[in-house]
């Protein structure tokens, strides 16, 4: 199960992308996003995949193992992909009949919003991934902070706020982990996970939940005694031994996402 899990691992290969500051990371994560969802045209799609796969070789992290990581997701992308292919109106291409009187329509719209929306979800999982595999949790937590420090004059906990979300990131994987162990240990006692009905398998992850939950509270016990254990009490005139700073890569990077947002926009337009 760790295996299928990416968002919330560090894996530290020194590639450029490492090197990068990490509030400009998340600046330009967002901006991505941005483009990647107000896009609708083949050409533009065609250049933010060979951007999106460009980064990924970028990073020096295994293309194998970033793909991992879409494994949980394809529940998701199936059913988002079958609602829009089989419920958007639009010129008909296909129509049968397989329950009687109820026809399901297959549209020139629907396939062309099926396949775009596919695609948004699987980029947005694969950079959201590489975010966390690029930037150590002590790097992303000061970023995050940083960027929201200019809310604190509203009162808005930056630190905690950018704390509680690293935490809760860094611990994707750690509970995922853990739920393999406490599977794999059910299964040697007879416990089924994979055969029977809906209702059958739902049932089943019960002895799973239950051991789960109570680790988790147990892991953030332990958590905050060892906080409390080093002095803990907010991040107040905090040091880092290590200070982010803008660099030269980091100017190059916002300049050439600023040129491909430019030729994105005018692919957009063909």
């Amino acid at each position: 199960m760790l295996d299928h899990v990416t968002i919330g691992q560090y894996i530290p290969t020194g590639s450029v992308l490492h090197r990068m500051d990490a509030r400009v990371k998340i600046i330009l994560l967002f901006v991505y996003l941005v483009l990647l969802f107000t896009i609708s045209q083949p050409a533009a799609y065609l250049l933010i995949s060979a951007a999106t796969v460009g980064l990924v070789f970028l990073s020096k992290v295994s293309p194998r193992f970033v793909l991992r990581g879409l494994k949980p997701m394809l529940l998701i992308l199936l059913i988002t992909t079958l609602f829009n292919l089989f419920l958007t109106p639009g010129e008909a291409i296909w129509e049968f009949s397989p329950f009687g009187a109820w026809n399901i329509t297959i549209t020139r719209e629907g396939i062309r919003i099926a396949v775009m929306m596919f695609l948004r979800l699987l980029f947005l999982v694969m950079i959201s991934s590489l975010l966390t595999l690029t930037t150590s949790p002590m790097m992303l937590t000061d970023a995050i902070e940083r960027l929201l420090r200019p809310l604190e004059c509203i009162r808005v906990p930056a630190h905690e706020i950018a704390m509680m979300m690293t935490i809760a990131i860094r611990f994707i994987p750690t509970l995922a982990e853990e739920a393999d162990k406490i599977m794999k240990a059910q299964t040697a006692r007879g416990a089924d996970f994979e055969s029977g009905n809906l209702i059958k398998r739902t049932k089943a992850m019960i002895p799973l939940l239950v051991p789960l939950f109570v680790s988790a509270f147990r892991r953030a016990d332990e958590l905050a005694t060892a906080m409390d254990a080093r002095c803990y009490h907010g991040g107040k005139n905090r040091t880092r031994m290590k200070e982010s700073k803008v660099t030269r890569l980091d100017v190059i990077a916002i300049v050439c996402v600023v040129l491909f947002a430019g030729i994105l926009f005018l692919c957009n337009q063909i």
